[in-house]
């Protein structure tokens, strides 16, 4: 069959102006098995190319496909483009079947079904072995019934298959690196062509605002030299110097993840990593951290999240203060750049709580601060019980986590604005951190230091520019209440909406 997998025209000032673009990932995974299956598969990167919604109907003609599946790394927040998108399509290529998947599909099928009529099926959690057995479905004409993990109607109903189980060998199916036409179109943080690979799926832990327990099901690695051979190949043939490792966490456990440092570390390949990595397993690794180094790993995303021990302690993050401070101590001490991730929203915010975050963040001393508003999706414990507050943000394309989404009861939305932007400049602008890249004797380390402080301040710029736009003559975000995407809130609950008045 002909197949075209598309990545929706969702765009962001991240990727525009913070990391870069980044190659869609979700779908080469699904695309590298129904290739190997005998189909005709094309992609087509509408966010890279920024393409109009006549420019994707314009390839359909050229391509004419059978099927059309779509998905976003952003899953919620793309989600009014994607629907958007495949409803144009259906108006004009009635005969297409749509498929839609990702995390926000997954826990919200039977909503989108209901209300989106334009989306045929929906494929539920890890995308390869569903993807391909649904095609094979369609191709011979069989139920759908049988299908394994995926979401459609029956006599105009939704219906719920039985779940897939997760891929217990994550190396069965490969990626279809081959999909992607211009590998130039895809470069991060400076230094050069880049690409996303995943040494595992999943995570152990029960973070309250985090959904991916639910999502991956259980933690599973790939092999180590597998993982490494195919770093390997996408250098030595695509010329790709940086590697974006889309785990969850990665180094969950101990000896898979130092044997993936060792094979790399022996590889001696001009590789860099961004990862992300709990706290706890950097101080588990101190003694290993020049690996980490070897390896090529040179930005690390510390997932810290809040400075106040009781915070951490409701969220369930399973770590303490201490430990944080430690870990950024370690990773400056061995030349690896921290990137702090820290949460507004997840306690009342008073300008005392921000003086705080500013104080501590500032004696944790971390290369950059990440700083993101707590988002309350359904699938998560943060989510389910956020009923109770105000929603502010009723532009689902907004729930992108730089956008506030619940209101708070000391501090005005516009407030609330400045002082995360307040610290976001006080952090990266104070003088001892502009001194400390300034004179840092290491050439490479200096250039990094400065390419992303310059972005930084860019993204940082542009969101104030941008919010003083929305401001002019309108409230913030509002849209008229109802139509509010209500599924966001009613997925594994009966929670209730309850849209402000308040606004910036």
């Amino acid at each position: 069959m002909k197949i075209l997998l598309i990545n929706p025209p969702y765009l962001t000032l991240t990727s525009r102006l913070g990391t870069g673009h980044q190659i869609p990932i979700g779908l080469l995974m699904v695309g590298g098995p129904l290739i190997d299956a005998g189909h005709d598969v094309r992609l087509l990167d509408a966010e890279r190319n920024h393409l109009s919604s006549e420019s994707i109907l314009e390839f359909l003609r050229e391509f004419s496909p059978d099927i059309v599946m779509t998905g976003h790394s952003g899953s919620t927040p793309a989600h009014p483009i994607c629907v958007k998108m495949l409803a144009s399509i259906k108006r004009v290529f009635p005969e297409i079947i749509t498929v839609y998947g990702g995390v926000f599909p997954t826990f919200h099928a039977d909503q989108i079904l209901r209300q989106d009529k334009k989306v045929d099926v929906i494929v539920c959690g890890e995308g390869e072995a569903v993807s391909l057995n649904l095609v094979e479905a369609l191709k011979s004409g069989e139920s759908l019934d049988h299908v394994k993990g995926i979401a459609y109607r029956n006599q105009g109903k939704p219906k719920l298959t039985t779940p897939s189980p997760p891929i217990q060998n994550l190396d069965s199916f490969r990626i279809g690196w081959e999909l992607i036409e211009n590998w130039d179109d895809y470069q991060c943080f400076g230094l050069g062509r880049s690409a996303i690979i995943q040494f595992s799926r999943g995570c152990p832990h029960r973070c309250t605002y985090c959904g991916q327990k639910d999502f991956w099901v259980e933690w599973r690695h790939r092999d180590p030299v597998k993982t490494v051979d195919e770093i390997e190949w996408l250098y030595r043939t695509h010329q790709v110097h940086f590697v974006n490792m889309a785990d969850e966490n990665p180094a969950a456990n101990k000896g898979e993840w130092h044997r993936f440092l060792e094979e790399m570390a022996s590889r001696e390949l001009p590789v860099h990593f961004f990862t992300s990595i709990r706290t706890t397993d950097i101080v588990r690794d101190a003694n290993i951290l020049p690996l980490y180094k070897k390896a090529g790993v040179q930005y690390i995303l510390l997932g810290i999240e809040s400075v106040e021990p009781d915070v951490l302690r409701k969220i369930k993050k399973g770590s303490t203060t201490r430990q944080d401070l430690e870990a950024c101590r370690l990773l400056k001490k061995h030349g690896i750049f921290s990137i702090i991730a820290h949460v507004v929203g997840l306690k009342d915010e008073t300008w005392k709580t921000f003086r705080t975050a500013a104080e501590q963040l500032a004696h944790y001393d971390g290369d950059f601060v990440n700083v993101t508003y707590v988002t309350p999706h359904s699938w998560t414990e943060f989510g389910r019980r956020s009923n109770q507050n105000h929603v502010i943000q009723l532009d689902q394309s907004k729930w992108d986590y730089r956008h506030q989404v619940l209101d708070q009861t000391h501090l005005s939305p516009w407030k609330i604005f400045l002082a995360t932007k307040l610290l976001e400049f006080h952090l990266h602008a104070r003088p001892r951190k502009l001194w400390s890249i300034i004179r840092n004797q290491d050439r490479f380390l200096r250039k990094q230091l400065l390419w992303c402080f310059l972005h930084t301040g860019l993204l940082w710029l542009s969101e104030v520019i941008l919010l003083k736009s929305t401001r002019s003559g309108k409230k913030y975000s509002r849209i008229s209440d109802h139509s509010f995407p209500r599924q966001i809130f009613c997925s594994k609950s009966s929670l209730q909406i309850q849209p402000s008045n308040r606004s910036l």
